[in-house]
């Protein structure tokens, strides 16, 4: 399964990807690293991703209008949101767009481990 991580913070974009790598998830391969949305919809283009972890609130253009444009390329992207939980009708409307799971930050690794492996079973 091809990874995009989108997050406008470098730390939580590494902290991710070392969770994949390092997390005995196998069978997933990272594909790219978004800092915002328009670069995340550029990427996903080429890499085709399955999954997607998605940040909420970021610059350019946020996780909530990324979200649509990726499931109007890509409908069968399985997307994980990864946010605070700071505005829970921001999740809400992340998860009816079409999203198939949520984290909230702060996370464990475990818990990103188990939501990724989740979604990932959800297809």
């Amino acid at each position: 399964m091809r990874l995009l991580i989108v997050d406008d913070s470098n730390m939580i974009r590494s902290r991710i990807s070392r969770v994949v790598q390092a997390g005995g998830l196998s069978n997933i391969s990272l594909v790219g690293l978004a800092r915002n949305g328009a670069e995340a919809v550029r990427i996903a283009r080429s890499t085709q991703p399955e999954v997607v972890t998605m940040d909420l609130t970021m610059p350019e253009m946020d996780g909530v209008e990324c979200i649509g444009q990726l499931l109007r390329i890509l409908p069968k992207v399985n997307i994980l949101v990864v946010s605070a939980l700071s505005d829970k009708s921001t999740a809400i409307q992340a998860l009816k767009l079409g999203a198939r799971g949520f984290v909230a930050k702060p996370f464990s690794d475990d818990e990103l481990k188990m939501a990724l492996l989740d979604v990932m079973e959800t297809r």
